[in-house]
């Protein structure tokens, strides 16, 4: 028995370090896609390959404005229970479309520029630690997407530097569960996220009240990511954006439900923030 127990130990290592040497491949029945969505991948590696040596930041930005006028659309996630890997380069809302360009620029980083690099720099970028499970496994509030990709060193937090605490109390999926269509559904999926909207309200967040964005624009840099945070009950953030420099302002590149596609704001993000009643600051993410 003691032989054998050996031996097995040994399988495990032996598994275990071809696991890491070897890419995962997502399964294709464990992907919603369509043919465009590739083409439109093999297209922007032949635009953005040689430009691997640039610094992320100003790679997102290139990838993201090339996807200007791309249509927006609510809700491309929502594709059943059993949380397929989503994958939809054709139209987006504003979240998919910030980890559209972050994993696009991660597979140009990476020197494997192909499509299973992206699909697992899409799950690691979407899912809780990088793992795809259910419904409740990916990161719904953007400020547990920040803390998260954080703890991944996908991205940084500046914020902690340069802002002030955020009083983070988020339960508006449980409260709201008719609002979620796989909350409808799958009743017991709304207990699940209850427990983990606890854990998320209980991490230390920063951000940058509207009233001080202009100050620190200095400190914010071309391909960060913001969060817009909200004053309505139970939310973290309303928006998720990029931002990006224009004429020495901070201006957002962003997938715009009003105008219906992505698209550069008109005025500085300082302007646009301050004219709304319940958008209260932003929380800052900075890809490494």
């Amino acid at each position: 028995m003691k032989l054998q127990l050996i031996i097995f130990a040994f399988f495990l290592l032996g598994t275990a370090g071809n696991c890491i040497d070897q890419k995962q491949v997502i399964p294709d029945g464990e992907i919603i896609q369509e043919p465009r969505d590739r083409e439109i991948f093999e297209e922007m590696m032949q635009k953005f390959s040689g430009k691997k040596g640039v610094p992320m930041g100003e790679l997102i930005i290139a990838i993201g404005k090339s996807l200007e006028g791309t249509p927006y659309v609510g809700g491309t996630l929502e594709k059943g229970d059993d949380e397929k890997l989503v994958v939809n380069l054709r139209e987006m809302d504003c979240t998919t479309f910030v980890e559209n360009c972050l994993a696009l620029a991660r597979t140009i980083k990476s020197g494997e520029p192909d499509y299973d690099s992206f699909l697992q720099e899409l799950q690691q970028i979407r899912y809780r630690n990088g793992l795809r499970n259910l419904y409740p496994s990916r990161l719904h509030y953007f400020s547990e997407w920040l803390l998260n990709n954080a703890e991944k060193n996908v991205i940084s937090l500046p914020a902690k530097g340069f802002g002030e605490i955020y009083p983070n109390r988020v339960d508006f999926m449980s409260k709201h569960p008719g609002s979620y269509p796989c909350l409808k559904a799958k009743p017991e999926f709304v207990a699940e996220m209850e427990k983990l909207e606890s854990i998320i309200s209980a991490n230390e967040y920063y951000f940058v009240p509207k009233e001080k964005i202009a100050a620190i624009e200095n400190l914010l840099q071309e391909g960060d990511f913001a969060g817009i945070t909200t004053g309505i009950e139970g939310l973290d953030i309303v928006h998720s954006v990029l931002l990006t420099r224009v004429s020495g302002r901070i201006h957002i590149l962003h997938a715009s439900s009003s105008a219906k596609k992505v698209v550069v704001s008109d005025e500085p993000l300082a302007d646009y923030i301050l004219k709304s009643k319940t958008q209260t600051g932003i929380m800052v993410g900075r890809p490494l």
